[in-house]
């Protein structure tokens, strides 16, 4: 399981750079929310975040959090101000790790390739704390100026966000050959069913959430004992739908999230022995 720590520069009191209608903490978050959610997208991947809500977190409570909760990558997000133009990023400025590098090199390119609207201000060095302070590989990235109009005008709008996202996710993938969620596919209802080598009534009825009886009489089956291979089978019951877990669910919330109750999922899923023990990128019926 690889562990991202975000970190959504300044927050609560700290406004961090403030100019043109923006607040830095605000777009850092928002920022740093949205490359959570993309995560959720792949396979054996754990983030946490420095904040979820415009709090106040103190610098070292930062760095020693992640330390603490033994993190892989510590990634922490800003935006730039002072005059100038751009996207930049750091490590730190000391003796690093040669991964540190090797993941600044993709980082860069990849939030680089996702917002070429941004001058290339290039990769940095700086004794920045979170950096010289985080005992895994860290990295700092700094999207646009504040106070620089052009700049601040692709902030304010919610696709440059999601392409500033976007960019850092790719970046992770790459850094560590993240892998998708492989999707189960919704069986829809009404749909036709072609009978494939080993089939049998009994294991379609249950894949596509019908009986026996129905599809005997839906496809005047004479015998059903006896369907064929490339046999073509109406399949009118419920849609079956399935749900990928992610880290920190249980079936509790899931059954909540679905609109069924924690019984329902419980009977939908019997192979589960242990309804306490899910893991992530477990599939469990919901429908």
């Amino acid at each position: 399981m690889v562990k991202i720590y975000l970190d959504p520069g300044h927050g609560g009191t700290d406004p961090g750079a403030t100019a043109n209608g923006l607040k830095e903490k605000d777009l850092t978050l928002k920022i740093a929310k949205k490359v959570q959610d993309y995560l959720k997208d792949y396979k054996d991947v754990s983030v946490k975040m420095s904040r979820t809500t415009d709090t106040t977190i103190e610098l070292v409570k930062r760095t020693i959090d992640a330390n603490n909760w033994g993190a892989d990558y510590f990634v922490s997000i800003h935006i730039n101000a002072g005059g100038g133009s751009g996207y930049e990023d750091f490590i730190y400025n000391g003796n690093v790790s040669s991964a540190t590098i090797s993941y600044q090199n993709v980082m860069h390119g990849e939030i680089r390739k996702a917002t070429p609207y941004f001058k290339n201000r290039g990769k940095k060095r700086a004794n920045f704390h979170v950096l010289r302070e985080s005992k895994m590989p860290g990295f700092l990235s700094e999207s646009g100026f504040i106070d620089n109009k052009a700049d601040a005008n692709r902030l304010k709008q919610s696709s440059v966000i999601d392409q500033i996202a976007q960019g850092h996710v790719n970046g992770l993938v790459r850094v560590f050959g993240l892998k998708k969620n492989t999707p189960v596919k919704t069986v829809a209802s009404g749909s036709t069913y072609t009978v494939k080598r080993g089939d049998t009534l009994s294991a379609i009825a249950k894949k596509y959430g019908t009986t026996v009886d129905k599809l005997v009489k839906d496809n005047n089956i004479k015998n059903p004992n006896l369907i064929r291979v490339g046999q073509k089978l109406k399949v009118s019951g419920s849609a079956v739908k399935y749900y990928t877990v992610k880290s920190g669910d249980n079936l509790s919330k899931i059954a909540k999230k679905h609109g069924i109750s924690l019984d329902k999922i419980k009977k939908l899923n019997p192979s589960i022995k242990n309804y306490n023990l899910i893991r992530p990128g477990q599939k469990i019926r919901v429908k």
